[in-house]
């Protein structure tokens, strides 16, 4: 099933663990004060969250990066440092979430206030406090932070139209659409007719946003019985305000009033309750000679037919695409109708998946074993290049624990089975050591 789709791939780091501190206390009548170095505070994930506002994956044009903070480091006198707060990202209702690299489901995001960790916070690194025992009272030993969750993910959302631009071909429908909107979302191939349906993301200056369709095909293609996808027809359903474009220059020899009676007949045909919908009709090419007379003329015709199904006092709004003149008033006033026109109850509604969330499962080997040419050991890998990243290398205990941590993961054995020999140097990243039978 084609669908519009609204993509875009965001970056996401969490912040990480604070450093865990190596101290002491320094009592007057206390010999060798015990340990007092606190851990660090925890880092802030970063956190999706629906806003049933958002209409569109607008925002996140301008800004791809999203970062939280990282956990304070532990201080002397035992005192922990503080954990950082989340970062909370809004998105639309109905999007779903992929890590990018992967393309690994990590969640729907359905309802409001529905969230989803896509970043985890590092953990606090702990100080020398924790690290004391009968055996060794004063530890030289703390851990560094445990780094943050770093990943791109990728951001879908199946666009529906909320306004349905409808008039006959030569209006300037494109025109209009190609100056108020920005975002050109990807679009499946409509494989029953070459109709492509026109769609774009509006923002207006206060910044309220909402999907425009242009529908081509109601006059083009269906009154000649060229079948329009149920697809397409679910965008028409789904449009909640119709901008009808009206040609005022009167170029062609045409009759605006004419052309505005016929395109509303040719909506009722369509039995989609289409002209439920609330209009607004927009009196476009004002930049032309005639068409001030003709605006005239249309309202006097429009006023004649009040008896008429169609002429509730419609707003009328005279604009030029070319020159941009008229736009922005149109803007706001689709959108304040779009929050006063509830959803129309179509025959059947889609019916809404539950939101699903997946927890990850890592098949990663804790470490891998590589030989570079220069005979050097490589020793690579998330578990281990994680451990890693919390050994405090300035103290001398911490290493050995370092040491410890990777003979017990095998380190030392996987080593010896591919043949390292006493004097080796290994290497983890930029850190290079003696491999020690």
């Amino acid at each position: 099933m084609s669908m519009f789709l609204d993509q875009v791939t965001i970056d996401v780091k969490a912040g990480k663990g604070g450093d865990g501190m190596v101290a002491f206390r320094r009592e007057k009548y206390v010999p060798d004060g015990g340990p007092a170095g606190g851990d660090g505070g925890k880092g802030g994930s970063v956190v999706l969250v629906v806003d049933e506002g958002l209409r569109t994956l607008m925002d996140f044009r301008f800004n791809r990066h999203f970062r939280a903070q990282s956990g304070e480091n532990g201080m002397s006198k035992g005192m922990h440092g503080r954990g950082s707060e989340d970062t909370f990202v809004k998105v639309p209702p109905g999007t779903t979430v992929r890590d990018a690299e992967t393309g690994a489901l990590l969640g729907d995001l359905i309802n409001n206030g529905d969230t989803l960790v896509v970043a985890k916070g590092g953990r606090g690194g702990r100080g020398n406090t924790r690290f004391a025992s009968p055996r060794n009272p004063a530890p030289e030993l703390a851990e560094n932070g445990e780094p943050g969750q770093e990943r791109k993910i990728e951001l879908e959302l199946k666009v529906l139209a909320d306004v349905g631009l409808v008039g006959f071909p030569s209006v300037g429908k494109s025109t209009l659409l190609s100056i108020i909107s920005s975002a050109r979302p990807k679009i499946g191939a409509y494989h029953f007719t070459t109709l492509v349906p026109n769609l774009g993301m509006v923002t207006t200056s206060d910044q309220r946003s909402f999907v425009v369709a242009d529908l081509p095909g109601l006059i083009e293609g269906a009154s000649q019985g060229v079948g329009l996808g149920t697809q397409f027809l679910r965008h028409i359903e789904r449009t909640r305000v119709i901008l009808h474009v009206i040609d005022m220059s009167g170029m062609e020899g045409r009759d605006p009033y004419e052309d505005y009676l016929a395109i509303n007949k040719e909506l009722g045909e369509h039995n989609l309750r289409l002209l439920e919908r609330p209009q607004i009709i927009v009196a476009n090419k004002m930049d032309m000679p005639d068409s001030e007379e003709n605006l005239a003329k249309f309202k006097a015709e429009l006023a004649k037919e009040k008896t008429d199904e169609f002429a509730d006092d419609l707003p009328i709004f005279p604009i030029s695409a070319v020159t941009r003149k008229g736009i922005e008033p149109l803007l706001n006033a689709t959108a304040d109708l779009l929050e006063t026109t509830p959803a129309f109850p179509l025959y059947e509604d889609e019916e809404v998946e539950e939101a699903v969330h997946y927890g990850f499962t890592s098949d990663e080997p804790e470490f891998v074993v590589d030989r570079e040419p220069d005979a050097t050991w490589v020793l690579s890998g998330a578990k281990l290049e994680k451990l890693f990243q919390m050994t405090n290398f300035d103290h001398e205990e911490t290493v050995m624990r370092f040491a410890r941590q990777l003979r017990a993961m095998g380190v030392d054995e996987a080593l010896r089975a591919r043949g390292a020999k006493d004097g080796d140097i290994v290497r983890i990243g930029n850190f290079e050591f003696e491999f020690v039978e």
